[in-house]
């Protein structure tokens, strides 16, 4: 029996040592494009065609993200992105933390009809829509406006955002509402007081999706918009590139900049993030 258990713990060691250096390979393959993209950012235009390596032959050139930085108005493009990520996040999780909860826990008529709507909409492609939903926008006036962008935003993300609040609010005990109400709290208060705070995890799910989903978006962008002034990160990039020539250096420094804040939300919420995955914030 002994040697029966030392054989399986050699084998279970063994096992969980292939799982962790195939995590590892899976980790660099995953990083080398990023740590790629950083070498060539701080490399010299001429030095991109001679030097294959990742690390720059002289010294590290931050000149190129200054230049990029204020190379055709990707300044601008950036500060847009800013802007529309900020605004479309912070009215997804208002709206879509408020629908949750009073399907979740309120006792409203037609609820479940409401809900099943919502979940509905994830069905129909976004690109699929673009028609109608440039015809509206249009005869609402906020066609090639701020507005008329960041609202088509804010619907598409809430669907997925509902879901992943409800199914959350679904696991928390009644017993804490009844409490509060024993307590004298109202609907609201027992919303934004309790709630709110025990949605954290779910909430931070939420945030870094659709920032990643906003940051990223281009498709919508460009059949909204014919000012190119209100165009956001992703044709911003189109500037750096040219009929005949690309100039990678500022390319790559402009990618690093625009990849450089997701990442640094990641960092910052992927205690939350994790939480709210492992917690069944995303369970149905």
């Amino acid at each position: 029996m002994e040697i029966r258990t030392a054989q399986r713990t050699r084998q279970s060691v063994g096992a969980k040592m292939i799982i962790h250096l195939l995590l590892m390979v899976w980790s660099v393959i995953s990083l080398f494009p990023i740590i790629w993209m950083l070498s060539t950012s701080l490399k010299e235009k001429n030095e991109i065609y001679t030097n294959a390596s990742l690390i720059p032959r002289n010294a590290l050139n931050f000149k190129n993200y200054i230049e990029a930085w204020n190379y055709g108005g990707f300044k601008l493009y950036v500060l847009n992105s800013l802007f529309y990520t900020t605004v479309v996040v912070v009215g997804v999780v208002l709206i879509a933390s408020l629908a949750a909860y009073a399907i979740s826990r309120l006792e409203l008529v037609g609820k479940k009809t409401i809900y099943y709507v919502f979940m509905g909409t994830m069905m129909i492609p976004v690109p699929g829509a673009f028609i109608s939903l440039f015809i509206v926008v249009s005869n609402l006036g906020l066609a090639n406006t701020r507005l008329g962008y960041m609202l088509p935003l804010i619907a598409i993300s809430l669907p997925i955002s509902i879901f992943i609040l409800k199914s959350f609010f679904d696991e928390l005990p009644k017993e804490i509402e009844e409490s509060a109400i024993i307590d004298g709290a109202r609907s609201f208060q027992i919303y934004y007081k309790i709630m709110i705070p025990l949605a954290r995890s779910a909430i931070a799910t939420i945030v870094i999706l659709n920032m990643l989903s906003v940051w990223n978006e281009f498709l919508l962008a460009l059949v909204m918009f014919s000012n190119n002034k209100l165009m956001p990160i992703q044709m911003g990039l189109s500037v750096f590139v040219g009929q005949y020539t690309t100039q990678y250096e500022l390319l790559m420094a402009a990618m690093s900049i625009m990849v450089i804040p997701v990442i640094l939300v990641y960092v910052l919420m992927q205690k939350q993030f994790i939480q709210g995955i492992t917690s069944g914030a995303i369970k149905g």
